[in-house]
């Protein structure tokens, strides 16, 4: 039986060194709304008889669809594709999305090799690579991942700075550099391999915390958090802007993004049925404790562009979807039906009511990466 991969690839808080300067990012610009998706890249996600090869298909399918950006998630406690293969993967059979981690735990690999790994992809991507990183959650979901890569808990916030510098000194050095921060020491390093973009692809952070806040205004190129509530996240939002006025930072580009799970459905019940298996598959969590911790929009087309709009309204503008369906074929079902919220939501930054869905799915965008094709 001919796979959907096989016909779609056949149609073809811490301290330390300051990150040198941030990358370019065209995100930026407040004056749209972009749509991203994660890609079914874990075994969560699948059913027993997927080819993981599925999840670069629905890359493909999503780029067609128009949407912004794809993304993949990091982790060692459930199986799945490892999150830059995936992007370098995806990065050879699209053209115009972005490519993103959300969010890529550095911790879990050795900084100077994966230097070289972020670069080898944003160059096989030509300069389409967006970096979401973060230090991992408390508890069961952090605290045994960096057992498993032999990083210490301690100073992770920290060590996470200093990484994302490390990675941009060596991205820029001309020649053989050292570094020493609290955690990290180096000397005699060679030049790296350099990514497409001069300085390196745009790093964005994850986390809420009013130290994660100040770190991003200072150090960091965008913000990729989860808040349930809209309110706190135009707080955030503004406390990062603080931030950035405070270390000379106010003009620097910053993009405001946003990691929601998303479902439209018709159901009578708002989607309520589906976001509770989807939260016990993904999360080990009731829909109600993970409507603590995550941001969630589910319902009508109607009812998702007013839950999603309440984070446009605070300032969000590039919203990373991760579809609350349960495998990839009700996943590619919602493709369409996602992308065609989008006038809708471009049409509250103008104040314009629209019906959602009212012009269909946008058609291919500009490279959101704003790079040029070598």
């Amino acid at each position: 039986m001919t796979s959907a991969f096989t016909e779609t690839t056949q149609t073809r808080e811490g301290t330390g060194p300051a990150p040198d300067g941030p990358a370019p990012d065209a995100d930026a610009s407040g004056d749209t709304v972009r749509m991203g998706v994660f890609v079914p890249s874990t075994k969560a996600q699948w059913s027993e008889h997927t080819d993981p090869r599925e999840a670069v298909a629905f890359g493909v399918r999503a780029e067609r669809t128009g949407f912004d950006s794809l993304w993949t998630t990091d982790s060692l406690l459930t199986p799945r594709l490892e999150a830059l293969t995936a992007l370098a993967a995806l990065a050879a059979v699209t053209e115009r999305v972005t490519l993103g981690t959300g969010a890529l735990l550095p911790a879990l690999r050795t900084p100077v090799q994966a230097a070289q790994t972020i670069a080898s992809v944003d160059l096989l991507s030509g300069g389409r690579l967006v970096l979401g990183v973060g230090a991992g959650f408390p508890g069961r979901f952090g605290r045994p991942v960096y057992a498993m890569a032999g990083t210490p808990w301690e100073n992770r916030f920290t060590r996470l700075d200093e990484t994302v510098a490390l990675w941009r000194r060596l991205w820029t050095s001309e020649g053989p550099l050292s570094f020493h921060g609290k955690v990290l020491h180096f000397d005699d390093l060679l030049p790296a391999t350099r990514p497409f973009r001069p300085g390196g692809p745009p790093v964005w952070l994850g986390g809420a915390t009013p130290a994660a806040l100040a770190r991003t205004g200072r150090l960091y190129d965008g913000w990729l958090p989860y808040p349930p509530d809209p309110a706190d996240y135009g707080a955030g939002l503004a406390a990062i802007r603080a931030a950035a006025g405070g270390a000379g930072r106010a003009d620097a580009p910053l993009t405001p993004a946003l990691f929601v799970n998303t479902l439209v459905t018709d159901a009578a019940d708002g989607g309520r049925a589906a976001l509770d298996a989807y939260a016990r598959a993904n999360y080990g969590l009731p829909v109600e404790e993970m409507e603590k911790i995550q941001a969630n929009a589910a319902g009508t087309p109607e009812a998702v562009v007013e839950q999603l709009g309440r984070y446009v309204a605070q300032g969000a503008r590039h919203l990373v979807i991760r579809i609350a369906a349960p495998d990839i074929p009700a996943q590619l079902a919602q493709l369409d039906r996602l992308v065609a919220l989008r006038p809708a939501l471009n049409a509250l930054l103008a104040g314009v009511p629209e019906a959602p869905g009212a012009a269909g799915g946008e058609g291919p965008r500009p490279d959101a990466a704003g790079v040029r094709r070598r």
